[in-house]
């Protein structure tokens, strides 16, 4: 766009509107003035703005008022928005449309009403006094337009009904006037995109921004109020294009990798491999995107174009696309209002041109500016004790006071409560209105919380051109406020800006920035290249010349983020240090991204930043690495293979406890397969099942409905061979593993194969390999033709000896970890009843089993890093590798910084490894209290189709624990059955760990669960509240205790799927729904003898009643959950089998059983 114009334009009319309002001031202030007489309620207004904030501001104030209506309605009369122009005369005309309408009798109805327009046609017809009659019509009918507008433009055309029509300027319709050269320079080429707007804002306060420049020479410094002015700096188109296509289209094309909308997103930088671990979107109105400096709205406007496009492509009707953007998708944040009122303008406009009749919608921008809230003395304690003080936690209190100073650090507060939409509809329930006082603390409470909304972390996306300040132009409240907040990052607002943003952005979600280039590379904001690079992914950046940006006084760079540590993405990143000029680096950029080859297109990773000391974006320098490439290729001597794709793992594929134990042998129908799994080295039992029966023959010859074959067997000779298998989807830290013979493995678990294989197991868990995979970009998906090219790092006998016995030994940890747990083939119990850890109680049990465990994990650690540095040591990279390897890389189960990841405090990583360890516990005495595992014997017990106590009695002859005799186990809200699974619980611990300690160990147990620290909670609230969803979760979605819950739970029973048979149903109905109903209902009458009773006091009957009143409800919902449900299900006698897994079984048994979310779930 053309600028010069617009820029001279802007100054001026900034000048002369200040000059006009600033008379005008002076004249209504006269002690005589007509004003005076005419207007009393708006001088007084007038004159309390003017006490409260001064005379300079207050004319600064309503000079950008009027001209920022003037320019907006300039451009709507220009696109033909208003039903006649208003401030432009029709085509051949001089005098506004408008009124030159009004001198023919035609006056809009609706925009004016009766008494305004009897005034202007009195003015017209000469029948009232007026010195410029013409000109005193055309202001009454330029305020009717602004007030006509403000129903569909509130945050710009606010009613004009006080001081403001008073300072209007007088002159607006001269050749002269601020109105004709407002036409002038907003000529129809320059409306044809809103983004005029921002630039006129811009131009319109650059003259202030030179004034506030001015002062920082003089060691003035920035005030909340000039802050806007200092800051303001308008991005380039071409900058916001690859902003928005690299945030918003880079998250929309991982969704929607064959979307079309990538061919005409010329600034996207595709990324250099295929991804899978990203933010899922399920459909458009989802993604949220945030621009948190939204100055006039640059970014969200062309966001708005990308959005409609997707829109478009998704098949939705166009008429309802703009709503659903500015409903759903756009949101803005700002300390200046005015620029807030543009941004708001600016996406009206947008939803405008796309649909005709969207100003009679109503919709408003999601545009908030922030505003200080400020609570005076008891203010906030009387509001609380009037609407309930039970409502205000302590960090919501403090949320509503962290605004005080919000013109000052605007998006950089971290609200202490973010999660307020539970609150902002209680609190706009409250009926407030009667009271003055409490009304007004009412409406700067819901402020803030909406502004605490805004502030939250529920972005998709983020862009933002951030504002740039260092430390010695903040003032003195800013600059300790970032000390204290913002530590790390201090020293310039744009770098608190971006970590802020990343805080407010939902995890793997985008973002953009426009900032300084320092950053890269000098040694005070290494903090913030810590930051990205070791908790953030850089996932491209344009590093502008020099002399690249016209409008900013430092260096220049544009860069895209993904809120999520991978640090081997390899991000594509141009480099224009070549090219002088602003108008050069649009179109360069464009060349590199088009030719990658061109000689300043370069593709980095974290990784690869982190080899240097204080790690410089430096992504231009060349790998040292390349010298290990001249050892033999892995591919060579060794076969990298992929196994069996299935094509549908819903027929072909179980997990290890879905079907009968004696069904899983190479011999019959299951065999244990390989599907790689989550991060975890050395060693990974499978928890896989594939169908190879009869060799695979279903498999083999699954086929496509044209007959051709569907499934992949592909590599079926290396089945149940020994080799090093990996996950194909990494986590951005490779994993390798040693696979002993016997398994199958599918296409997600490739493998190498050969003699001497194992001998590569250390090198390809080192750190080395971890560098060379990087080199490839290649730690995310690791395919067999990457590790065929990775280098054998050949060592001497000695050396190779050991690391042979070091990888042993770090297998054999592995296996041991691996086994403990329930899912392991080879679990036989849980560690806590290991001999070797019995002590006299449950938790001095738990403290050696965890001294152990804890010895595990730094004997591994130990392992790991003997492993690296055999091979450093070997290869002469002690200068470039450490051979530390962190504890969070230290993949064993019981290892709790592994387990739960590195961002939780020691106190926390224990209280977790201990509640999981006690629901482990609990799992494993609901596996025997069905029979699948007993105390006397190890391993399971009960593992096939239909088997019953009788098997169970054959195996385990006299148990001191015994399996549940009819395989339903009640879970109720108290002790109405016998074997109400809460007391089968209490028994087991009896049993297993002895009567003398009992009450000590429940105690252990329940204070272990209790993580989340709530009053009076029992081992009754983990089975009713928390037990079946830690189920489902460790069984994968694939449970084996099933769950026949009612409608609102007041009934469950569990029962073992192992153990299922057509009655089952029946039993359940028969021995413990009616059972329990008959029960309640005999409790309910002795409830009502209660409340009847006279020798009862009223608070027993009270009681009573409030109880009759619930057990009323669960009567109801049982014989409606017996009479829909249950009743007919029992009469089906529904047959399974388990072989046809959980995915088939369960679904059969519709409402009866407890819902699964995500059972239905495709798998690949």
């Amino acid at each position: 766009m053309e600028t010069a114009k617009l820029k001279k334009f802007a100054q001026f009319a900034r000048r002369s509107l200040l000059e006009q309002v600033s008379a005008k001031l002076k004249l209504v202030l006269a002690e005589n003035s007509a004003a005076r007489r005419e207007s009393t309620e708006a001088i007084k207004k007038l004159e309390e703005v003017i006490k409260g904030h001064g005379k300079e501001q207050v004319i600064e104030r309503v000079a950008y008022i009027w001209f920022n209506r003037f320019c907006a309605l300039r451009f709507m009369d220009v696109n033909r928005y208003t039903r006649i122009g208003v401030v432009s005369p029709a085509e051949g005309q001089f005098q506004p449309e408008i009124l030159a309408e009004a001198k023919m009798g035609h006056i809009d109805e609706e925009m004016v009403h009766d008494k305004v327009r009897q005034q202007i046609f009195a003015l017209l017809d000469g029948k009232a006094p007026s010195r410029d009659p013409q000109g005193e019509a055309y202001r009454l009918l330029v305020v009717a337009a602004s007030n006509f507008w403000n129903k569909a433009m509130p945050f710009l055309f606010q009613r004009i009904d006080d001081y403001t029509e008073l300072l209007m300027p007088d002159d607006l319709l001269s050749g002269n006037s601020i109105l004709a050269y407002t036409r002038e320079a907003m000529t129809p080429g320059a409306c044809e995109d809103v983004e005029v707007i921002g630039w006129l804002y811009q131009f319109y306060i650059s003259e202030k921004k030179d004034e506030v420049f001015d002062g920082l020479k003089k060691n003035k410094k920035i005030t909340p109020e000039n802050i806007p002015a200092a800051t303001q700096l308008f991005t380039p188109h071409w900058i916001v294009r690859y902003l928005v296509e690299n945030s918003l289209g880079r998250l929309w094309l991982l969704n929607r990798p064959g979307s079309k909308l990538a061919l005409q997103m010329d600034y996207y930088i595709k990324p250099e491999q295929a991804e899978t671990d990203f933010l899922r979107i399920a459909k458009p109105e989802e993604i949220k995107i945030c621009d948190p400096a939204c100055g006039s709205g640059h970014m969200l406007t062309y966001a708005f174009d990308l959005l409609y496009a997707i829109y478009e492509e998704e098949g939705y009707e166009p008429a309802e696309i703009p709503e659903k953007i500015l409903t759903n998708n756009l949101y803005g944040i700002e300390i200046d209002e005015r620029a807030g009122e543009l941004a708001a303008f600016a996406l009206t406009m947008k939803a405008r041109a796309k649909q005709r009749r969207f100003f009679n919608k109503g919709v408003k921008p999601n545009i908030c500016v922030l505003e200080n809230v400020h609570f005076d003395g008891n203010e906030l304690k009387d509001y609380m004790d009037f609407v309930g003080r039970n409502l205000f936690t302590a960090p919501l209190q403090t949320t509503l006071r962290q605004f005080e100073e919000a013109d000052n650090f605007g998006s950089l507060i971290r609200p202490d409560v973010t999660d307020v939409d539970g609150m902002l509809r209680i609190l706009e329930s409250k009926n407030v209105s009667g009271q003055l006082f409490i009304s007004m603390t009412h409406q700067k409470v819901l402020q803030a919380l909406r502004q605490a909304d805004y502030l939250s972390p529920k972005y998709h996306v983020v862009i933002a051109n951030p504002p740039y300040m260092g430390g010695k132009g903040m003032n003195g409240r800013l600059g300790a406020w970032l000390k204290d907040n913002y530590e790390d990052v201090k020293s310039d607002l744009f770098s608190a800006f971006i970590v802020r943003n990343t805080e407010m952005t939902l995890p793997k979600g985008q973002l953009g920035f426009m900032s300084p280039f320092v950053w890269m590379f000098i040694s005070s904001y290494e903090k913030l290249r810590s930051f990205l690079i070791n908790q953030k992914t850089i996932t491209s950046l344009v590093q502008l010349e020099y002399s690249g940006f016209d409008g900013a006084t430092v260096p220049i760079c544009t860069f895209t983020v993904e809120n999520a540590h991978r640090p081997d993405f390899k991000g594509g990143y141009v480099r224009l240090s070549d090219f002088r000029g602003s108008e050069n680096q649009g179109p360069r950029t464009l060349e590199a991204i088009k030719n990658p080859d061109c000689g300043w297109f370069y593709r980095a990773s974290a990784t690869d930043f982190r080899k240097v000391p204080g790690s410089p974006i430096a992504y231009w320098v060349s790998n040292s690495f390349i010298s290990l490439y001249e050892q033999p290729l892995i591919g060579s001597k060794f076969e990298a293979k992929e196994g069996v794709g299935t094509r549908n793992d819903d027929v072909f594929m179980r997990m290890a406890w879905e079907v009968p134990h004696e069904n899983v042998s190479q011999d019959a129908r299951w065999i244990l397969t390989d599907k790689a799994g989550d991060f975890r080295r050395w060693h990974m039992g499978s928890i896989y099942l594939m169908d190879w029966e009869d060799d695979g023959y279903r498999i083999k010859n699954y086929r496509n409905e044209d007959g051709s074959l569907r499934s992949r067997p592909q590599n079926t000779q290396f089945l149940f061979k020994p080799g090093v298998s990996w996950g194909k989807i990494g986590s951005g830290v490779p994993s390798f593993r040693w696979r002993a013979p016997g398994f199958g493995f599918n296409d997600a678990a490739p493998t190498l194969f050969g003699d001497g294989v194992f001998e590569l197991l250390g090198q390809l868990n080192s750190v080395v390999t971890r560098k060379i995979l990087t080199i490839r970009g290649s730690t995310l998906n690791i395919t067999t033709g990457v590790v065929a090219e990775v280098p054998i790092l050949q060592l001497t006998s000695s050396l190779k000896n050991k690391n042979i016995d070091a990888v042993t030994r770090a297998i054999n940890l592995s296996q041991s970890d691996w086994d403990s747990y329930e899912i392991s083939w080879d679990f036989i119990s849980t560690p806590l009843l290991n001999p070797d850890c019995r002590q006299p109680t449950l938790k001095a049990t738990y403290q050696k089993l965890r001294a152990h465990w804890r010895e595990m994990t730094l004997e591994m650690q130990r392992l790991e890093e003997e492993n690296n540095r055999i091979f450093i040591d070997a290869y002469g990279l002690q200068d470039e590798l450490t051979p530390d390897v962190p504890l969070n890389e230290i993949t064993l189960t019981c290892n709790p910084y592994y387990r739960y990841g590195n961002d939780k405090s020691e106190e926390e990583l224990e209280a977790l490894l201990l509640a999981d360890t006690m629901r482990e516990l609990i799992s494993y005495a609901v596996g025997c209290m069905f029979g699948r595992y007993a105390l006397d014997k190890p391993g399971l017990i009960l593992a096939n189709q239909g088997e019953t106590i009788e098997d169970y009695l054959n195996r385990v002859p006299e148990p001191s624990f015994p399996a549940d005799d009819d395989n339903v186990i009640p879970m109720l809200d108290g002790d109405w059955f016998t074997d109400d699974i809460a007391e089968r619980f209490r028994k087991f611990l009896r049993v297993a760990f002895g009567e003398e300690h009992y009450e000590d160990n429940l105690r252990f147990v329940e204070q272990g669960l209790n993580i989340k620290g709530k009053r009076n909670y029992g081992i009754r609230d983990y089975f009713l509240g928390e037990f079946y969803t830690d189920h489902v979760k460790r069984y994968k979605k694939r449970p084996i205790y099933w769950l026949f819950s009612s409608p609102k739970g007041s009934f469950n029973a569990l029962i073992y799927m192992h153990r299922y048979r057509p009655d089952t149903v029946s039993v359940v109905l028969n021995d413990y729904l009616r059972e329990f109903r008959t029960k309640l209902t005999s409790h309910k009458n002795h409830l009502e003898a209660v409340s009847i009773s006279g020798s009862a006091s009223q608070g027993e009957k009270t009681k009573a009643l409030k109880e009759i009143e619930k057990i009323t409800k669960m009567i109801a919902e049982l014989e409606e959950y017996e009479r829909e449900v249950l009743y007919p299900l029992a009469t089906e006698q529904v047959e399974i089998d388990l072989d046809d897994g959980v995915k088939v079984n369960y679904p059969k048994f519709g409402a009866a059983l407890k819902k699964i979310v995500g059972l239905d779930a495709k798998e690949d």
